[in-house]
Order: C-alpha cells, then structure tokens, then sequence
C-alpha cells in the first residue's frame, strides 16, 4: 500500500472495541488454518463459506451436512454476531426498510433495503459516523465513530439477501441485485476493508455472493487517491461522485475535502475511473433550493463535463433530503425541471434520483445510526 493510500485509512476516530473475528474476514486460506486449528478438516471451511454466502446462514441447526457436535463450536468461532437489529421501519408499503443495526462493540450503524419491481437494492454503510463532515449530511454531522470491517459490511448484504429470500419484504421471495456504498461513511476512507467487501459481494459463492458487479456502486464525495486506486483494481463497479456545487467556492462549504481536492481534481480523477474500467460515472447532486439549484450553475456543470467528453458520465440531481438542524430544504419543482432541463441541453443524461425512504430518514444523507431513534 502507497503512503497516501495508507492515510485514506487512517481517520481519527474515537476508540472503540475491534470486532469479532469472522470468516468472511479471512481469505480462503486462511479460513483453512482456522478450522484446522479448531482440530477439524480442511474441507469444513469450504462448508462454512457455503453456508454463509450461498445459504445466506449463521444457524447451526441449517448445517445438516456439519457434524452436530462441532456445529456450534465452529459458528461460535468463525460466525459470531456482528449485527443485532435494534430498530425496523418502514415505508413505501413494506418495500422500504431501514434497519438500526448495534454492533458488538456498541456502536450503531444503519442499512436500507428497497425493493423494486425489478430489482432490490441494499444501501449499505462503510463507517460508524463519516468524518468529512459534509453540511446537509445527518451522517458527518455526526462525525467519524470507527471504520466497520470487512464482515461487518457484508453481513449487512447477507441480511438483506436472505430476507428476501425468505420473503421478508413485500412481494414473495426474491434475490439481492444491487448493492450501493451510499450509506454511512465515505467507502474509500475506509479503502482496505471496502476492497475486500467488494470483491466478496462480487465473486461467485463460496467465496462471495455473487452479485454482478455492473449492479454495484461505490459512493465517494471525491477522494481522488482512492479514486484512482480504485480504477486500478480491475472490479467493473460504478463510481458515484457526490459533487453538489460546480463552482469551488461552494463546494468548500458544502463538502470540506473540496479544499484537498477541488471539483476538476475530482472530475479528472472520475474521467480516469471511466478510461480505465469503461463504466460510466454517476455524478450525484443535491439540489438545494437557492442554494446550488441556480441555471447558471447548471450550464457550468454541463459545460464541465462535456469538456471531458461525451458518454462517460450521467448526473443524478436528488432533491435535498431533510436532515434535523440543517438550514437548507430541497429545490421547488420548476427550479429541478429547470436544471434537469439545462444539463440535458448541453447532451448530459440527466435522471431525478427516485428518492425512496425520506419519511424514515431513510434517504440519501439521513442515516445516522442514532441511540434515540
């Protein structure tokens, strides 16, 4: 690891009991020498691994092909309790679900399962809290708690695929297809363990779940190392870049980091992710009414991107979701029809993110993972 890609991991975080270790932690091999060390065979690994990604279990009692005595003994070592739901609510008809989840340490994070037609998508977190601190963000108003591990983060994609799978949410027994890093924290702060999650929820079970990863997206407000590192690492993901402001000025209030990174540092870095993987990058925008909605705004956003080519990026405009003591509200409908209708003027695909879950602080910059919700 690059000294400037160690420092993406490292955040000054308050002190916080480090989790139980957890196979899906472990490398292949290494789950090999922790069962083996247990006194037991090699290939029970391999069982384990099944059992969790594939089977979408932690339960001894669905490990009919695992000796009984040893089932226990080997959960209790390899697949300990990372999630304990607190709080479920709903909306949408049951088709959204925001789950307040406590780690083992105490810490809080939340995940949102949001069920389509079509597809159902797991919104997921990387980090107790977020320490960019971005304004109209419940999260970074919160500040950095610590970063979740590795099984942390796919244990909230197990969750949410056997919950479908068992027909837990509206609508009958279905699969996760998409997974999004859109939740708490900034992914690529926390870049070790986001890598290795993403590779798991990618690969084919019994190392991983088996999402396809065209269905999978990595949210960043624009930290280009990770950017950079990112598009490096040969996963066909989506980058999402929550830019907000086309103009450095705001940006710096809106999304602090923009001072390390200002808005052309973070849409060359995007235009590079694009060369590189050939996927397409989403451009996220909060339109804030009076604040970053203006049409002059609009027109130098259009004018940004397509002086980086044409085909590479797509603008999602998303009306400011509410968030307690912020003193910004979301844009009126003719200001959004305005905006959305300049962007595409100047050949930017442009579609009004559906915003699912604002009636829970369920939506995109509400989650907080809060004690008193």
């Amino acid at each position: 690891m690059t000294s400037t890609g160690a420092a993406l991991d490292r955040q000054a975080a308050r002190p916080r009991g480090r989790p139980p270790r957890h196979l899906a932690d472990l490398t292949p091999d290494a789950r090999v020498r922790e069962v083996q060390a247990l006194g037991q065979p090699a290939f029970r690994a391999r069982q384990l691994a099944t059992h969790y990604f594939a089977h979408l279990t932690c339960d001894p009692a669905d490990m009919t092909d695992v000796p009984a005595a040893v089932r226990a003994p080997l959960v209790a070592a390899l697949l300990p309790t990372l999630l304990t739901p607190v709080r479920r609510l709903t909306a949408d008809r049951g088709r959204t679900v925001k789950t307040l989840w406590r780690l083992a340490d105490g810490a809080a994070v939340e995940s949102v399962l949001m069920r389509y037609p079509r597809r159902a998508t797991l919104c997921l977190s990387s980090q107790v809290g977020c320490a960019l601190a971005c304004a109209f963000c419940a999260t970074g108003q919160r500040g950095l708690v610590r970063n979740l591990s590795t099984a942390e983060i796919l244990e909230q994609v197990r969750v949410a695929a056997r919950a479908l799978v068992d027909g837990d949410v509206p609508g009958g027994p279905g699969r996760l297809s998409n997974v999004v890093f859109m939740g708490m924290g900034e992914p690529l702060a926390n870049y070790a363990r986001t890598l290795a999650a993403l590779r798991a929820v990618i690969a084919p079970a019994p190392t991983g779940f088996g999402i396809s990863a065209r269905n999978v997206v990595v949210s960043t407000v624009g930290l280009v190392p990770g950017i950079d590192r990112l598009a490096a690492e040969g996963l066909p993901v989506t980058l999402a870049v929550s830019l907000h402001a086309p103009d450095d000025a705001l940006r710096s209030e809106l999304v602090p980091v923009n001072a390390r990174w200002d808005v052309a540092q973070v849409l060359d870095a995007a235009h590079r992710y694009f060369e590189v993987t050939g996927r397409r990058v989403s451009v996220e925008y909060a339109l804030m009414r009076d604040v970053n909605d203006q049409p002059w705004r609009a027109d130098r956003l259009g004018r940004l991107l397509t002086a980086r080519g044409s085909g590479w990026v797509h603008v999602n405009p998303i009306p400011l979701n509410p968030v307690p003591g912020s003193r910004w509200t979301a844009s009126d409908a003719d200001t959004q029809a305005e905006f959305v209708a300049r962007l595409r003027a100047h050949g930017v695909p442009t579609t009004v993110r559906d915003t699912r879950g604002s009636d829970i602080d369920g939506a995109c910059g509400q989650l907080a993972g809060g004690e008193d919700e």
